[in-house]
């Protein structure tokens, strides 16, 4: 007797998709096989549609505590679980205060008990005034530290000068914590951008040249040499141009533990249509050109892109509506789409379904430790999600579960849509429905996996 068997789905495995039944007990995979013989409490019949495992977004801002009315918990996990997500990293900035301690660690993690609609993990931060602080946040349970090699955009969280970082490698490293770096050269981003609002630029295309290529280059490679000296393990976050790839590639190459996250969108936009969306686009490392998006795909098929995160970071409507658009703030509203988006543009660029799961669920779970996550097979968790890959469909602000009605994928169109989502084999989220309340439990992380040279 299983507690819930899920019949005749296109199950997305690791090696290819095949038909098949997959049964479920206590909140667990236990079977995966063709016409599984036996009964259940509960079936569901996926025949017609695919299922992936469960979208890992380990890049999210839900803001809480403090900065509830940008985001928060309950909304944005509801938007998470309705675009397939069942598990979420959530970063330690934009909430207020940050997490940079054990107290506001404890504040958060309790929050997240108590609105979240998926499980969960969450990130301390790295700053100069909080070294001290991470063998604390790391007996709490953080999955790993983040810094920002440029300006945060809040003041309470300030980017670490080459000593703090170096030394709070050297901590992770001891820690068995992974550092996540926002790697942008502040000389670089600051420079040009006081030289250009001096000379009085204030718009779109202004803001794109304060924040060149080169910022994002020559940040990384001086974060891959801090890792490789140190031996710290190292999560390169929104990467958004090619050769900062390439320089992560080659130093994976000789030995260095790194990864390589991107967001959708990189992958779906353009500098161009920030000109034309506006502040809905705007985000920090900038949209680039057409040949940087399609470098980035080339880096995806080439398994050199380990992670695709959502970097979803909005804020109230006050924010984005300034006439001088340094001054609108840089976020991306995209948790719910993640899923969809990556399915519609990955395929049309050659993406398999099992590379697409690789992308958004197994490799984020297993580089982060989430033990259960993230993939498909017996002592897993039942974490799911019922596409329908033929649904041609129009994102609308209808669609939207998210605190904030905006999203720079309205209007666009999409083939792969999401029916149900199950979290440890209990449905929360069902054709634009709710029907638990919020169950989401903390994880906390197991070792991580070094990652291997790419073929």
């Amino acid at each position: 007797m299983y507690d819930l068997l899920i019949r005749g789905g296109h199950v997305v495995g690791e090696d290819g998709v095949t038909v098949a039944d997959l049964g479920v007990e206590g909140g667990r995979i236990v079977e995966v096989a063709p016409e599984l013989a036996g009964e259940a409490r509960e079936e569901l019949d996926a025949r017609g549609l695919h299922v992936f495992p469960g979208v890992v977004d380990v890049h999210v801002h839900f803001n809480e505590p403090g900065r509830t009315d940008w985001e928060g918990l309950a909304t944005g996990s509801r938007a998470l679980v309705a675009g397939g997500g069942t598990t979420f990293a959530d970063m330690p900035l934009n909430s207020s205060p940050p997490v940079l301690d054990r107290a506001t660690f404890d504040a958060k993690r309790q929050a997240a008990e108590r609105e979240s609609y998926a499980d969960f993990a969450l990130w301390g931060g790295l700053t100069p005034r909080n070294l001290d602080r991470l063998p604390d946040l790391a007996e709490a349970g953080v999955v790993g530290f983040k810094a920002f090699m440029s300006h945060s955009g809040l003041e309470e969280f300030e980017s670490p000068d080459d000593y703090t970082l170096y030394e709070g490698m050297r901590r992770a490293r001891d820690l068995d914590r992974l550092i996540a770096l926002h790697a942008e050269s502040d000389s670089i981003t600051q420079g040009l951008s006081a030289h250009i609002r001096a000379a009085g630029g204030r718009d779109v295309r202004d803001y794109l040249r304060s924040r060149p290529a080169i910022a994002e280059v020559e940040a990384v490679g001086r974060a891959l040499l801090l890792a490789e000296e140190t031996g710290a393990r190292l999560h390169l976050v929104h990467l958004s141009t090619g050769r900062a790839v390439a320089l992560a590639a080659e130093a994976r190459s000789r030995g260095v533990d790194v990864s390589v996250e991107t967001c959708p969108h990189y992958l779906c936009f353009t500098g161009e249509d920030m000109e034309r969306l506006g502040a809905v686009l705007k985000c920090a490392p900038p949209l680039r050109d057409r040949a940087e998006v399609d470098a980035l795909w080339t880096a995806i098929r080439e398994g050199r892109i380990d992670t695709i995160g959502s970097d979803h970071s909005p804020s109230t409507l006050d924010l984005k509506e300034r006439d001088d658009f340094f001054e609108v703030w840089g976020g991306v509203g995209g948790v719910q789409s993640t899923l969809s988006a990556v399915l519609t543009e990955g395929r049309s660029r050659g993406l398999t379904l099992p590379h697409i799961a690789r992308l958004l669920a197994r490799t984020p779970a297993e580089r982060f430790g989430l033990a259960g996550k993230g993939r498909l097979e017996p002592g897993a968790d039942a974490d799911l999600v019922l596409v329908d890959l033929d649904a041609e469909w129009v994102h609308t602000q209808g669609d939207l579960h998210t605190r904030w009605k905006y999203s720079p994928y309205l209007g666009r169109a999409f083939r792969g849509r999401v029916r149900r989502t199950l979290l440890r084999g209990q449905t929360v989220y069902l054709e634009g429905q709710f029907p638990t309340s919020p169950q989401g439990r903390f994880l906390r992380p197991a070792a991580p996996i070094p990652q291997e040279e790419p073929a």
